[in-house]
């Protein structure tokens, strides 16, 4: 299952800890972050124990969001050892996300 990342915890969650963490900023009336979420959810199960995959509600966590200056969603960062190492803005198959999370490992 995805991490739920929140303005409290996004520090120690995605950057004060190694490895690659693939965040997806999405909202609940956005249409296409509907559309990825279930993919978002399969990469978690799927990349278990490899890479930490989680959702980040920009509603309800402006801070992260502002910080990363989000304007679009969904946006997908790919954060590696605490820096953002590659970003997705929109839609995007299973398929894609797959080879850009395998790029970054």
């Amino acid at each position: 299952m995805a991490l739920e990342f929140t303005d409290s915890n996004f520090q120690e969650q995605a950057l004060n800890t190694e490895g690659l963490k693939v965040v997806d900023f999405w909202a609940e009336w956005c249409g296409p972050c509907k559309m990825i979420g279930p993919i978002i959810e399969e990469l978690a199960t799927e990349y278990d124990g490899k890479v930490t995959v989680g959702k980040l509600n920009v509603d309800h966590n402006p801070e992260v969001s502002m910080k990363y200056g989000i304007r679009s969603i969904p946006t997908i960062l790919f954060i590696k050892d605490g820096e953002v190492v590659d970003k997705l803005v929109g839609a995007a198959s299973k398929a894609t996300l797959a080879s850009k999370i395998d790029a970054c490992l």
